[in-house]
C-alpha cells in the first residue's frame, strides 16, 4: 500500500541520540529512533515514510514496545530492507511474528478491530531476540509494562529522564486530537488495572522527556502527578 505523503511532518531531536518519528499528522502515531535502535514502526500505510525518515541512518536493530497493529505495522519492511533484528518481549513474539495484531483486542467484531487488522497490521516477520525488564536497548533500559497489552515494554534512560513510553498512556485524545494525557482506550487494552499499575511504576521513575506512540513528546512541569491524581 502506497505510504500518504504528509508534508507537514518531519523528524525532530527529543534529546541526545533519541529522535522522534511522526508518521501520522498531529503526532497521531510515532515511532522514535534511539541511537541505532528504532522503537516501532507505525501502520503498514506508513511504512514508505518510515522509511524515508531512515534513510541514510544506522540502523542496528528494530524494538517494539508491544505488537499492535499501529506499531508493528512496518516492522517486516524495516527488517528486511535494513537486515536488521526484530525485538520485543516473549509475550508479544507470537503476535510479532503471526501478523495478528488485534487478536487480543476486547471485541474481535467491533469495526475498528477489523479494520486495524485489515489495513494497519503488517505481515508477521522473525523475532531474534526477547527482551526482558532490565535489559538495555539502544542505552535505554528495558522495563516491563504490562496491562495495554500482556508484554507491552517501555525504554528508560536514567541520565537524563528520558522515557519512551509506548500506549501505557497517550498524550492525545484519540477521538478529537487534542494533546493531554489519557490511558489508552478499553478497547485495545487488555487488562485496564494492571495498566494503570504500569502508570505507577513509570511515574516512580521520575521520567522529565516523555515520548508516547500517540501524542506529542512531553516535557514534564508537573502533568503526571496532576494526571495520577485522577487514576
Amino acid at each position: 500500500m502506497k505510504s500518504p505523503n504528509f508534508s507537514l511532518l518531519h523528524r525532530h531531536l527529543v534529546a541526545k541520540d533519541v529522535i522522534h518519528l511522526p508518521l501520522m499528522p498531529r503526532n497521531a502515531i510515532n515511532a522514535y529512533l534511539i541511537e541505532d535502535v528504532l522503537i516501532d514502526a507505525g501502520t503498514k500505510c506508513s511504512t514508505g515514510l518510515l522509511l524515508r525518515y531512515l534513510k541514510g541512518k544506522a540502523l542496528n536493530a528494530h524494538a517494539l514496545t508491544h505488537a499492535h497493529a499501529d506499531h508493528q505495522g512496518g516492522s517486516k519492511v524495516v527488517c528486511t530492507n535494513f537486515k536488521v533484528p526484530l525485538w520485543c518481549s516473549s509475550l508479544e513474539k507470537e503476535r510479532a511474528e503471526s501478523g495478528l495484531a488485534t487478536k487480543d483486542y476486547v471485541d474481535q467484531r467491533h469495526l475498528v478491530t477489523r479494520f486495524q487488522q485489515q489495513y494497519w497490521a503488517g505481515p508477521g516477520h522473525q523475532v531474534d531476540k526477547t527482551l526482558e525488564e532490565g535489559d538495555l536497548v539502544g542505552g535505554f533500559r528495558v522495563i516491563a509494562t504490562p496491562g495495554h497489552s500482556s508484554g507491552h515494554l517501555s525504554f528508560f534512560r536514567e541520565s537524563d529522564g528520558v522515557l519512551i513510553v509506548g500506549d501505557v498512556m497517550t498524550n492525545m485524545n484519540l477521538i478529537n486530537t487534542r494533546p493531554g494525557l489519557h490511558e489508552p482506550p478499553e478497547l485495545f487494552t487488555e487488562d485496564r488495572e494492571r495498566n494503570i499499575q504500569s502508570i505507577r511504576k513509570l511515574l516512580a521513575l521520575d521520567p522529565r522527556t516523555l515520548c508516547f506512540g500517540h501524542g506529542p513528546v512531553l516535557y514534564e512541569r508537573g502533568e503526571l502527578k496532576r494526571f495520577l491524581a485522577c487514576l
